[in-house]
């Protein structure tokens, strides 16, 4: 019995370490070898809501996996192995029939990275845009193109300017 709380504590733990500002996610397992970190990973909401018309599902029409890149720790690669839910949406008259829940604070649509490694790219791409950029990265074992750092670098909202020119020099 003590063994199965030591257990959880662990978990708990890991959960709080690897997704500590993401809610509703839970760690179901984690392997290391001399690459890699592989993090088995899925939501714990019981439903989601339909992008189409905004009506909250409860009803799972299947699931996939999806594997995205995470920040690299202690040298290793991370990969996700998340379980994403497909739901079906309970209005009739909807467009979509059925729709993937998403993970806000973990990854975005069609993303093949986190948002922990995205906004990473981001800051290196901002900050050493090109070749530089793409240095960087590999010094921080995230190999990516010169193109995709300056992309990357480019995706970051911009502050609005106050000025009456709107940020211009005339």
């Amino acid at each position: 019995m003590a063994d199965s709380s030591a257990v959880e504590e662990v978990v708990l733990r890991l959960e709080e370490l690897l997704f500590p500002s993401i809610a509703d996610v839970a760690v179901l397992s984690v392997a290391v070898n001399d690459e890699a970190v592989r993090i088995e990973v899925r939501s714990t909401v019981p439903g989601a809501v339909c992008p189409g018309c905004g009506s909250r599902s409860l009803r799972v029409h299947s699931s996939y996996l999806r594997f995205p890149a995470d920040v690299p720790s202690g040298g290793r690669q991370v990969v996700l192995c998340l379980r994403v839910r497909r739901f079906l949406c309970p209005v009739i008259s909807c467009g979509r029939r059925t729709f993937a829940e998403q993970l806000p604070g973990l990854t975005r649509r069609y993303g093949r990275r986190t948002e922990r490694l995205r906004s990473t790219l981001a800051a290196v791409g901002l900050t050493l845009a090109g070749r530089a950029g793409a240095r960087m990265a590999r010094v921080f074992g995230v190999s990516v193109s010169r193109s995709t750092g300056a992309a990357a670098g480019r995706s970051v909202a911009r502050p609005r300017s106050s000025s009456p020119a709107g940020g211009r020099c005339r």
